[in-house]
């Protein structure tokens, strides 16, 4: 019986220690990032000297060789492009619209959403509809032909997570155009996914269904939405003028840019950590997502500052076109199947790069048992929490189709969509320490995970 007793504790301060040992280690990584981090003077020439970075557009190709040698200077043994067909979306030219009102013409801050068509020369000007939600567009569907509809469905307040409103709403950017089309509509005007206080239009993907005509889609400011919403209750026989040049030319040629670190155990096993490198083009795409690249670059180049030797492969990939279809993700995911890759876990970070709070995770109920047990090591620098639930939308692809655990760094998500897709998503809205902090919860996961598996 003292035996086993004995064994028992020696079993239990083992363990003690190796956690000892893992805080000490994280703390290294952390000092490291605090202190010598490239992170942020990263993303300030992403942002600054590159820009905007449209699938498709010249700054796609710049984004890439900045990638290319910023995984280079950050140590990486390998680095290669991925090739992938991306879509060539072009906004075309400057987007306008104009509530009428009898003799009277007010501007509005609007701008088209990724996909739509073009209004063709001279604009729409057609009577205006507005529409809460896809149930009134049903009740009222007899009403619609030839108007433009104004779907205002702001983002519902009772979400503390902020995302969980953006979920709710974006359907109507998504699929509204051709719900509305299905019954007569000429053109459509999306409040913006946002809850911010300014009047910046916020783009963003949308998707026809070809089995309707294709009508033009623009996103309005909330306050100029606000502006629409009680000229409807006020007044009788409005009309909307929308006008855009935005068009889709033929897919073109686009490129992850991918940096390896080889592993010293078992270099056949890869964990991969990344952001996407395009952007929508009214802004610098800091936040979405330069943030997430700069980060998951600075996941390798602490890591090797530190003097870790990593038992598995860790790649860092900046993915192409995650904004308007996905294909850097797909390209991912179906070359590590054709190449019979083992992925033992995807982290991607793509929600800003704000004050981290946790990670959330789709894997398997051990393998969240297993990650669950290092959040404590995680307290210090901000996280709280792992939860089961989605992953980014780049990794979720090698859960789905290789079995890898993927996960997503989820940073509080108050600030995210007042920038999200739009001219205010630009460097200065960054915070250094915020951007940093996420980095070190980034690093520590991965190292974590290397170290012990899943």
């Amino acid at each position: 019986m003292r035996s086993v007793l004995f064994s028992s504790f020696l079993l239990l301060f083992a363990g003690v220690a190796e956690a000892q040992s893992d805080s000490i280690f994280i703390r290294r990584i952390a000092d490291e990032i605090f202190q010598k981090s490239t992170a942020y003077s990263n993303l300030f020439t992403l942002a600054k000297t590159i820009g905007p970075r449209l699938s498709g557009s010249p700054q796609t190709y710049k984004s890439e060789s900045w990638g290319m040698d910023a995984l280079k200077k950050a140590g990486a043994d390998t680095v290669y492009l991925q090739k992938a067909m991306i879509p060539h979306w072009v906004r075309g030219g400057k987007d306008q619209a104009a509530l009428i009102s009898g003799k009277s013409r007010v501007p509005l801050a609007v701008i088209a959403l990724g996909n739509s068509v073009s209004t063709k020369t001279g604009g729409i000007t057609a009577p205006l509809i507005l529409i809460h939600d896809f149930a009134e567009l049903e009740k009222r569907k007899d009403e619609v032909k030839g108007k433009i509809v104004f779907y205002n469905h702001p983002f519902r307040a009772d979400f503390v997570q902020v995302f969980y409103a953006y979920g709710e709403a974006v359907p109507y950017r998504a699929y509204g155009a051709s719900r509305a089309a299905k019954y007569g509509a000429v053109g459509v005007v999306v409040r913006s996914m946002s809850e911010s206080t300014d009047n910046f239009p916020h783009t963003g993907a949308m998707i026809y269904n070809d089995s309707f005509p294709k009508i033009p889609a623009l996103a309005v400011g909330l306050q100029d939405a606000d502006k629409l919403a009680a000229a409807v209750a006020s007044q009788k026989d409005l009309k909307l003028f929308i006008s855009t040049n935005a068009h889709a030319l033929p897919d073109t040629v686009g490129y992850n840019v991918i940096g390896e670190w080889r592993g010293s155990e078992t270099p056949v096993q890869f964990i991969t950590v990344g952001g996407h490198l395009d952007s929508w083009d009214p802004a610098e795409g800091a936040s979405d997502d330069g943030t997430g690249c700069v980060q998951s670059i600075e996941v390798l180049r602490s890591l090797k500052a530190v003097g870790y030797k990593p038992r598995n492969t860790i790649r860092v990939v900046l993915f192409t076109d995650e904004e308007n279809g996905g294909r850097g993700s797909k390209a991912y995911s179906a070359a590590a199947n054709a190449n019979h890759e083992k992925h033992i876990f995807a982290l991607e970070s793509d929600a800003g790069g704000f004050t981290p709070r946790g990670f959330s995770f789709m894997g398997k109920e051990p393998q969240m048992v297993t990650v669950r047990a290092w959040v404590p090591l995680l307290n210090p620098y901000g996280v709280s929490a792992f939860v089961a639930g989605g992953a980014g939308a780049d990794v979720e692809p090698l859960f789905e189709s290789n079995g890898a655990m993927a996960a997503e760094l989820i940073p509080d998500s108050q600030r995210y969509f007042d920038y999200h897709h739009a001219a205010s998503d630009v460097f200065e809205k960054v915070n250094k320490r915020e951007l940093e902090l996420g980095a070190i919860n980034m690093t520590a996961l991965i190292y974590l995970v290397d170290k012990y598996g899943l």
